[in-house]
């Protein structure tokens, strides 16, 4: 309850500070989660975890809580019948915030928000060879100013038949009945699966690129405004750009890589990159076009692949004054953050 009230507190002063609208009443049968945020003990002998009011629960531990080492140098632990049991009132600076959560498909997960006090390493110098501009769209879900392009693999599309199959059983059945409770987790199966193959290209992709790249410039988008294009608003929710960018940035972080946005107008499909001409007539159907100018034939993902990259370079000059970094440009969080992992009950 202390939690549920620092929430609506939270919603209250969004609405009055203008980020977002007045809270809405939630149905208690839609409450898929709530949080703990204290008097919880975690077993680390037999993984399970205690949570007031509802006891001791068995868990299955995604990774680690805390290394070994810093176990043994930081955290009071407690034995109890010869099993090691660490309180959270006890190490409350270590031990943040438990939520416990429900899929649709009827699993739980415990995340347990952590504090290492461990701080981000420091961003790696980088110069224009080590800087990769990537171009988010649909056909192609990037290309990369290197040249290569990593195809959309579209899973909502590929499971949308079998989904509107699933979507017409539901609504045949009667409601209340336990045929019909059976059809909605068929249902809520296939969105789990779509969801997770999006999740898994996403996180490879994104590794990816972190890894083999100093630096990486995006572009920022607006994606509420693209999706009232009701033609392509399908396929741009199905891509989640945002959820792409999201991982690339805090892989970023973890790596010591830098991640610089440009700005949301610039033209970097419009602009030819050998001679900078703008070719205005430009429209979304055209994927190749020639630069009046100079006769350059271009593949339109490409060119703005490699135009980010140069907007970044010439926003991140006038910029790198401050330490190295493009301040204003980089999306990166300062360290030292609470760290979390997920249990499966």
């Amino acid at each position: 309850m202390q939690q549920a009230n620092k929430n609506l507190d939270t919603a209250y002063q969004n609405f009055f500070e203008g980020r977002s609208d007045y809270p809405t009443p939630k149905a208690k049968k839609n409450y898929n989660a709530f949080q703990v945020t204290q008097r919880y003990k975690i077993n680390l002998t037999n993984p399970k975890i205690y949570l007031p009011n509802v006891g001791w629960v068995k868990i299955e531990m995604h990774r680690d809580l805390f290394p070994n080492e810093f176990i043994e140098s930081n955290i009071v632990r407690n034995k109890v019948n010869g099993e090691t049991v660490i309180d959270h009132d006890q190490n409350s600076e270590f031990l943040r915030t438990v939520t416990v959560s429900r899929t649709p498909t009827r699993k739980y997960y415990i995340s347990i928000l952590t504090e290492d006090n461990i701080d981000y390493p420091e961003k790696q110098a980088f110069d224009q060879s080590s800087l990769l501009g990537v171009d988010v769209g649909i056909k192609t879900y990037a290309s990369l100013s290197s040249g290569e392009k990593i195809d959309n693999p579209k899973y909502l599309k590929a499971s949308l038949k079998k989904l509107k199959k699933l979507q017409r059983s539901v609504s045949r059945k009667v409601k209340g009945s336990h045929n019909r409770k059976k059809a909605i987790q068929k249902l809520a199966k296939l969105h789990e699966k779509v969801a997770n193959q999006r999740n898994d290209f996403q996180h490879k992709v994104s590794l990816k690129l972190v890894c083999e790249n100093q630096a990486i410039a995006i572009e920022t988008l607006n994606i509420k405004g693209m999706t009232k294009n009701h033609k392509l608003a399908q396929v741009i929710q199905d891509s989640a750009w945002y959820s792409f960018v999201s991982k690339i940035m805090y892989k970023a972080d973890k790596l010591g890589k830098t991640v610089l946005k440009i700005g949301l107008f610039e033209p970097s499909s419009k602009i030819c990159h050998v001679c900078g001409y703008k070719y205005s007539n430009l429209t979304l159907k055209e994927r190749e076009w020639t630069c009046p100018e100079c006769q350059a034939n271009h593949d339109r993902d490409l060119n703005a692949a490699i135009n980010i990259k140069k907007f970044a370079i010439s926003a991140y000059q006038i910029t790198a004054g401050t330490a190295g970094r493009a301040w204003g440009l980089a999306g990166i969080s300062q360290g030292n953050e609470p760290r979390s992992f997920t249990a499966l009950a």
